[in-house]
């Protein structure tokens, strides 16, 4: 990146050359800044192709890149000596300011092993002992120079220096985030095959129960004890529990297998299901403001979502109020809204109603519980239809959960 960069801006030093020639003509030592100005162009254009294939290939050592990588800094240290020595009319003392940018530009850019910035900061100080070479200075001014030499080495070193700690401190904590991050994952990894080894193995003795108080029941005839209803109802909660908890802890999900369906009649049919199936009589209604509606659903996953907003209606309104499902469809979506007139979410809980295990459950108007799953798995189901499901409520008058799934042309 940095070879690219100075590459754009000798070839601009280039093209401004070309329309500025007769001033250009006029400046000092100008055949020098022109070689210097091709040497950059061509070793920049060099650097770019040899960064690359190192950055391409896996035949390059790390011994390989790191010398690579020093030939580059002995390079743009020894170009912007070479252009302030040009500026400052072959004597350093008169600037170093393009020198400096050079010195500033390795120190922040690379972090390179002792062994290379000793080499560099050695380096710093040649190319000051050969800039006294060439004019002809005074004895105070060598010593000026051996100095500036000496201080400019002393300078990258330290700051190189630094920044290698600084960058060698970042790499630790980012490796160390990383092996904490590996070590959590694993964690919930075993906890989620504890947790569905667990939910399997109970499923069959609650299908034991549910079985044998159903074959209780029927026995009894139209009047069961209410204490073997109590007990079906109990082993029915647990499996769908148990259902939930397996449907969080899976972390392979396979895509859905999904399948053109009509969502008016579709819908006609989970509302007449809760009005005949619903302990208490209750208006379930659904409204379309069109006639047909087609979109790609998994019927199953998708009315295990219905189910749970209309049994969230039902569970927190009362019993004399109405569930209001409306249908409506755009170019892109379908748009289905279940409606409730109950007690409403309060605001400092809908933020976190989503959430797996959500602190926003609350038992029902009748005492039914919850463990604060049921939305966050009709959430992942939607979004897995490629929809999203959304939330409005105001307390004490009622809450209205809407999804949106695409619809087929």
């Amino acid at each position: 990146m940095l070879s690219t960069a100075m590459f754009a801006l000798s070839v601009c030093v280039r093209i401004a050359s070309l329309f500025y020639s007769e001033e250009l003509r006029q400046v000092p030592n100008i055949m020098e800044y022109n070689i210097s100005n091709l040497t950059q162009l061509t070793a920049y254009f060099f650097f770019i192709l040899l960064s690359t294939m190192a950055i391409r290939s896996k035949k390059w050592t790390i011994d390989q890149r790191n010398l690579l990588t020093l030939a580059f800094t002995l390079f743009l240290l020894g170009i912007t000596f070479f252009i302030s020595y040009i500026y400052s009319q072959h004597n350093t003392r008169n600037t170093l300011t393009v020198f400096l940018i050079g010195v500033v530009m390795v120190s922040i850019f690379f972090s390179l092993e002792f062994k290379y910035i000793a080499i560099l900061a050695v380096f710093v100080m040649l190319l000051f002992v050969i800039g006294m070479v060439v004019p002809s200075l005074s004895p105070a001014q060598r010593l000026f120079n051996v100095i500036a030499g000496v201080i400019l080495a002393f300078v990258l070193y330290i700051c190189s220096r630094y920044s290698y700690f600084f960058k060698s401190q970042h790499f630790i904590q980012l490796k160390q985030l990383e092996e904490k991050n590996e070590e959590i994952n694993n964690l919930n990894r075993l906890k989620g095959e504890i947790l569905a080894f667990v939910a399997h193995d109970l499923r069959t003795p609650l299908n034991n129960i549910e079985a044998l108080s159903g074959i209780v029941i029927e026995e009894e005839g139209g009047n069961p004890k209410p204490e073997m209803q109590m007990i079906l109802s109990a082993a029915v909660h647990a499996k769908h529990i148990i259902n939930d908890l397996i449907e969080v802890v899976q972390e392979d999900r396979k895509p859905l297998q999904v399948q053109k369906t009509e969502m008016i009649a579709y819908l006609e049919r989970i509302c007449a299901s809760w009005q005949s199936n619903a302990d208490q009589p209750r208006r379930v209604e659904l409204s379309a403001n069109v006639k047909s509606i087609v979109a790609s659903i998994n019927a199953p996953k998708f009315t295990r979502v219905l189910d749970n907003l209309i049994g969230n209606g039902i569970k927190f309104s009362p019993p004399d109020s109405q569930i209001q499902i409306s249908a409506s469809a755009s170019k892109e979506h379908c748009t289905i809204q279940i409606k409730d007139f109950g007690i409403g979410i309060p605001e400092h809980l809908q933020g976190m109603l989503f959430d797996q295990f959500s602190k926003a459950g609350r038992p029902g108007l009748r005492g039914e519980k919850s463990i604060g799953l049921g939305l966050h798995i009709s959430r992942q189901i939607i979004e897995q239809h490629g929809g999203r499901l959304t939330v409005e409520s105001k307390e004490n008058e009622g809450t209205a959960f809407t999804i949106f799934i695409p619809v087929l042309a």
